[in-house]
């Protein structure tokens, strides 16, 4: 590292601009990769998930952390992973693997890897400690500046309570997402089975803090992702649970097996009559003031204005994220 380099290393940390490439890229589906496993890694890019994470984490014994380093290190390297999200899970701050997880991988991967994932972050000072050691690692590794985005995981009641400030930590965040497994422990609920439905509670368990984390995450400008679900092969199970933040608007939820992805693909994009009908839209509405001068406009039996103009967008730009074209008329 030279002397410019850390002249220069403060006002980075400041004012540099984080890579486009994977905060814009869809993460309907979010496939988790033990990274002990060479089989599951040789796997995972024939999969059409539009996220795939090598996981050094929950997945991964402590015996094996060490050696499933340069595992992930040579799959990113040696693999074809088309144009996914491609992300490592390195340990949380309160175990002893983190800071070597990050040298090692990211320091090592090269330039394909996009994404840093953190589990069970607590407050902002965990993400900016990761945006710090990131910005050592990238310049060390010849990098460019601020490739490596973060994902932040919300896993703990400490972590929900300071969820909006864990959002605005750094430019590097990209996505939040929800650990249901590990916060229903630290919540101390008294069911055994993270991630699915309570029968015996009457409402949705989780509601509020699917709804505040996707607040957070929103007023931030991050993708929002649900966790696990851990029934994996249930997909009736799994259609009907990942209804409830398909409805709020969250972005996608991950996979634990390739028998999930396809669903949740499914699920977490518009249906192409939404589509359709977001398109159709757009064009009244822009030819209601551009062509006719008027703010709002009737659209079949309702009236349509700007705010039904910011909906259909939001619902077009989800669907073309996901690769989809209109209907032809």
């Amino acid at each position: 590292m030279t002397v410019k380099d850390w002249e220069n290393y403060g006002k980075f940390t400041i004012i540099s601009q984080m890579s486009e490439r994977s905060r814009n890229l869809p993460r309907r589906s979010c496939l988790s990769v033990p990274g002990s496993s060479q089989r599951f890694l040789e796997k995972a890019p024939t999969i059409n998930a539009d996220m795939s994470f090598l996981d050094l984490e929950d997945s991964v014994a402590p015996l094996e952390k060490p050696a499933a380093r340069g595992q992930i290190v040579r799959a990113i390297r040696e693999l074809e992973w088309d144009d996914r999200v491609l992300c490592v899970r390195v340990n949380a701050w309160d175990t002893r693997w983190t800071y070597a997880d990050v040298i090692e991988v990211v320091g090592n991967a090269g330039e394909r890897l996009d994404e840093i994932m953190l589990p069970k972050v607590q407050s902002a000072s965990d993400v900016i400690a990761m945006d710090l050691l990131l910005t050592q690692v990238e310049i060390n590794a010849g990098l460019p500046r601020g490739h490596i985005g973060i994902e932040a995981q919300i896993e703990s009641t400490k972590g929900l309570i300071n969820v909006e400030e864990i959002c605005a930590a750094s430019p590097r965040l990209e996505t939040i997402v929800f650990g249901p497994a590990d916060f229903a422990a630290s919540m101390e609920m008294p069911i055994l089975t993270g991630g699915v439905q309570i029968s015996d509670y009457p409402g949705d368990h989780f509601h509020y803090v699917f709804s505040k984390i996707l607040m957070a995450g929103r007023a931030n400008g991050l993708q929002v992702i649900d966790g696990p679900f851990l029934k994996i092969r249930d997909l009736d199970a799994l259609r009907d649970y990942c209804h409830r933040t398909v409805t709020l608007g969250y972005d996608g939820k991950w996979a634990l097996h390739p028998d999930q992805v396809t669903l949740i693909n499914e699920l977490y994009s518009p249906s192409q009559e939404q589509f359709d009908k977001a398109m159709d839209i757009l064009d009244a509405y822009k030819a209601a003031t551009e062509v006719d001068l008027m703010g709002a406009v009737m659209f079949g039996d309702e009236m349509i204005d700007e705010a039904s103009r910011k909906m259909a967008s939001k619902f077009v730009f989800r669907g073309e994220r996901a690769g989809m074209t209109r209907t032809s008329k």
